[in-house]
């Protein structure tokens, strides 16, 4: 992220106007706190440096609603800050790796695959190797492309690509292998379309059988690296709606299943976080500490014994329900539960048997 300007050199000798690429654009919300438009940027944009953003600053690089602006600008609500460089956004390039992939379904338009927990979908920044992309890129020749922006100055080019999972959670996900499949797939998810159904284990007893969480999803106001919740009536966050019921009850633990009304990034997480249930070991949300259970050294134990096991959180795409992009079939797909919950879940039900006989 904005190396090039520290490498700019000081005098290029040229009279003409030099020619501009913008590699990031931020609109600040109605809600914004002032603060000084460097450190902001900062914390935007992964592997960035306040000394870097001040360097792009004094060179005229950063703009506020198209004026060059100086690194103690303080932003404003409904700011449109633009970076600009001197050369064009880069693509980061795939490179193939055989990596082994579940395959659940595949035509000659779509694929279904289970990703494993622990598995990136996509490169990033610290992740450009090793992902299902890689993956894909190896097992499927010519797949459909989507462009995404990083987190820095580089773009990426996305093979098959429709939707993501996080890091951490595992389960099915759709690819497209042609033109046509990727844009009728990619309204589906714009429209909602999709029947999505996760496997989630969350602290503590829910009250209900079944409800409905409904609450804006946005970036946290001070960590911009979490999500946060929000009044469906705020301006903060995007409208984002979960619906869930109860599927096994263990006093201290409860095993849900969720359907996916919207897909916000990390919806199902802050949701229930947001309602007093963090999902079980979420080190992001709090679901990484002891919230609920008995205050002995053996429940402890305990506890820590399954959070060995399943170090992430317990969150599973379970079942994917779709309109076939060409032939318009309506089609279902369930994925298994992958081995380190099945373990835990077993853990807490011997657990639950032996105290409350």
């Amino acid at each position: 992220m904005l190396t090039e300007v520290d490498d700019l050199p000081e005098d290029s000798g040229a009279d003409e106007e030099q020619a501009l690429f913008e590699h990031h654009n931020l609109k600040i919300s109605k809600g914004q706190v002032s603060l000084r438009i460097d450190k902001f940027i900062m914390m935007q944009i992964a592997n960035s440096t306040r000394t870097k953003v001040q360097h792009a600053c004094e060179a005229g690089f950063v703009l506020v609603n198209g004026k060059p602006v100086k690194s103690n600008y303080k932003i404003k609500p409904l700011d449109e800050i633009s970076i600009m460089l001197t050369v064009p956004p880069r693509s980061v390039e795939v490179i193939p790796e055989n990596i082994p992939i579940d395959i659940v379904f595949e035509d000659d338009y779509i694929v279904l695959v289970n990703k494993k927990p622990g598995m990136v979908v996509h490169p990033a920044y610290g992740n450009y190797t090793g992902t299902l992309v890689n993956a894909l890129a190896y097992h499927f020749e010519n797949l459909p492309k989507s462009r995404s922006k990083l987190n820095h100055d580089l773009y990426l080019e996305r093979p098959g690509l429709v939707h993501r999972i996080d890091k951490n959670t595992s389960g099915i996900l759709i690819i497209a292998k042609t033109e046509l499949a990727m844009t009728r797939l990619s309204k589906d998810f714009y429209d909602r379309t999709m029947d999505r159904k996760y496997m989630a284990i969350c602290w503590g007893d829910l009250k209900q059988d079944s409800g409905t969480i409904t609450a804006n999803v946005g970036r946290n106001l001070r960590n911009r690296k979490v999500m946060d919740t929000f009044p469906v009536d705020s301006e903060h966050g995007k409208h984002a709606v979960t619906h869930y019921k109860v599927l096994e009850r263990f006093g201290f633990i409860t095993l849900v299943e969720c359907k996916l009304e919207t897909g916000r990034t990390h919806q199902i997480r802050v949701h229930f976080k947001s309602i007093g249930h963090p999902l079980f070991n979420d080190n992001e949300y709090g679901g990484d500490q002891i919230l609920k259970g008995l205050n002995t050294a053996k429940y402890r134990q305990f506890v820590q014994n399954c959070f060995d096991i399943l170090p992430r959180q317990a969150l599973h795409a379970k079942t994917l329900g779709i309109t076939h992009p060409i032939t318009g079939e309506k089609l279902f797909f369930n994925s298994e539960v992958p081995d380190d919950m099945v373990q835990v879940l077993e853990k807490w039900q011997r657990f639950t048997k032996e105290r409350d006989s």
